[in-house]
């Protein structure tokens, strides 16, 4: 996608010129070129908020990937303590069984709560990467649109500095096809 300024070149000022001077094809290119580079800057715009879509989807998959990781780490802290519980058990007095069955089995407790939320928040980061997939599909084909659509502005601006009407042609071609691509696009 071109994003920023545009630079006129020699051939934006033969349009120009032509448009103004009543050129039947000169005004018949600058018109064709106004709508073709209002439409660019449309396609321009909806290509650079799918990207943005996507990295926001994406930033979330990564966030809630780390969440998620916390929390097996800490199922794992949870699984250490209750593992040295166990240890503790069999090498205390009979008297402190007890007391150490129930902190085994809080740690088993507790293990179960922080199993789930960190399933939950690997769930949520499959869910965004998904969701980033989605909203980057467009993109290509907006890309794509974008790029014929230039291509038609180009052809039909040179078609007033050689006079050859089929380059005018080539250029109505090229724009239907960028037309074709930005629907698909939408379509998607």
């Amino acid at each position: 996608m071109s994003e920023g300024f545009h630079v006129h070149g020699a051939h934006d000022h033969a349009v120009e010129h032509g448009a103004h001077s009543g050129d039947k094809l000169g005004g018949q290119v600058a018109i064709f070129t106004a709508i073709l580079a209002s439409v660019g800057a449309i396609v321009s715009y909806q290509g650079g908020d799918t990207q943005n879509q996507a990295m926001l989807y994406k930033n979330e998959a990564v966030l809630k990937k780390t969440q998620a990781s916390d929390q097996w780490s800490f199922y794992q802290a949870k699984s250490n303590k209750g593992h040295l519980m166990e240890l503790a058990s069999d090498m205390a007095p009979k008297s402190k069984h007890d007391y150490y069955k129930a902190q085994i089995e809080k740690y088993e407790n507790d293990k179960k709560e922080i199993k789930a939320k960190a399933e939950a928040l690997e769930a949520e980061s499959e869910k965004a990467n998904e969701e980033s997939e989605h909203a980057m599909h467009p993109h290509h084909k907006l890309a794509q649109s974008m790029t014929l659509i230039q291509i038609a502005i180009s052809l039909a601006s040179i078609t007033v500095l050689t006079r050859k009407k089929w380059l005018f042609a080539v250029a109505g071609v090229s724009a239907a096809g960028g037309l074709i691509m930005w629907g698909l696009a939408l379509a998607a």
